[in-house]
């Protein structure tokens, strides 16, 4: 089901999904109270939402949704900064990913982002609806595209080094990874490893995700800088439309934020995190995969743990979408699958080996 005030928004979306064989549009609403009247009659298996309408914002009928009935919702929401805030507190209540759309030339846009509408759609399908509830012709599709395209593979001086170091403990994920990330981090004190993150989303939202986090956090988040230094007790979110790698200069560790190509279809790419994690700092890095669509990362995480590194894994019965772990764990990448709520733990013990 679509639900947006824009006629021009509801028919070139429907339009993208109909090509897809796969995807059927039960219907589309101008608001959220047209839309609870369709669901009476049949409930979608996902929702496309906007969030700024009349009689009802998208947020409140999100949080309606997540309190009654559970259900994968992806966010059509506006680049301005006014709905970027909104967005981040849809992702908080339980949505599941973002389409960004311009304020002009927005069927155009949605048109040329055809790939990325289906594929969100599809990855919506495969969340687990309970872990949903907030915690306390489509164009031809990219080339995928390793890390290669990005960092050279090959163990540096990494592979060797004994744990005399700090601990850098790599994150990645995607779909449903805003509330695993909170929750995770939420649990950590403000001594413990230095923290390097790739959440899949898009430009200016990491941004004000890492501030949202910041708040909430007794670390400090905040989004990646070109050239800022991972140290214990602070963690760096790579932002949206750009790669982050771990360097290092003696004992420093640092990061570089880089232009690129996408990698995994993905820009920040997690398996570009970490494979440079794999070579700048092997044995002393600790790497953890979580909730998302798809396989970024799992090959680095290889990397990681063929490098020395200790690597975890979320667990099925705790993620949103069971791909990006489940990947891993098919690869021999992983040393231990734990539910979300012992991550935090894992970490810890991690910054004391």
């Amino acid at each position: 089901m679509i639900v947006d005030d824009s006629a021009v928004v509801r028919q070139a979306i429907s339009q993208t999904l109909a090509v897809d064989p796969g995807i059927e549009v039960i219907a589309a609403a101008a608001d959220p109270l047209f839309a609870m009247r369709k669901m009476e009659v049949q409930w979608p298996d996902v929702i496309i939402l906007d969030i700024e309408m009349p009689r009802m914002d998208g947020l409140t009928f999100l949080k309606k949704i997540m309190s009654e009935r559970p259900t994968p919702v992806v966010i059509c929401s506006s680049l301005a900064e006014r709905g970027a805030e909104a967005t981040m507190n849809a992702l908080s209540a339980g949505a599941v990913s973002i389409i960004t759309k311009p304020k002009m030339g927005v069927k155009q846009f949605l048109e040329d982002s055809a790939n990325d509408v289906v594929q969100a759609v599809k990855a919506a399908a495969r969340a687990n609806a309970r872990r949903l509830a907030p915690r306390t012709a489509v164009n031809a599709p990219l080339p995928k595209l390793s890390a290669d395209a990005v960092i050279t593979s090959g163990l540096g001086s990494g592979a060797s080094m004994v744990r005399t170091t700090d601990c850098v403990v790599a994150i990645g994920t995607s779909t449903g990874g805003t509330q695993a990330l909170e929750a995770v981090l939420t649990r950590l004190p403000a001594v413990c490893p230095g923290i390097v993150i790739v959440q899949h989303m898009p430009e200016r939202f990491t941004a004000m995700f890492a501030e949202r986090l910041n708040g909430l956090c007794e670390i400090d988040v905040r989004e990646a800088r070109h050239g800022d230094r991972v140290v214990p007790g602070r963690a760096l979110i790579a932002p949206g439309g750009k790669h982050m790698l771990l360097t290092r200069s003696g004992a420093q560790y640092a990061v570089e934020v880089v232009d690129g190509p996408l990698v995994n279809r993905h820009r920040p790419s997690v398996d570009v995190l970490f494979r440079s994690c794999a070579k700048f700092a092997g044995r002393n890095a600790f790497g953890v995969i979580m909730t998302g669509m798809g396989d970024d990362g799992a090959r680095g995480l290889k990397e990681m743990h063929d490098a020395g590194a200790s690597t975890v894994a979320e667990d099925e019965s705790s993620c949103v979408v069971f791909g990006m772990p489940k990947e891993a764990i098919k690869l021999g990448a992983v040393d231990t699958v734990l539910p979300l709520d012992r991550i935090p733990a894992a970490i810890l013990r991690a910054g004391k080996s």
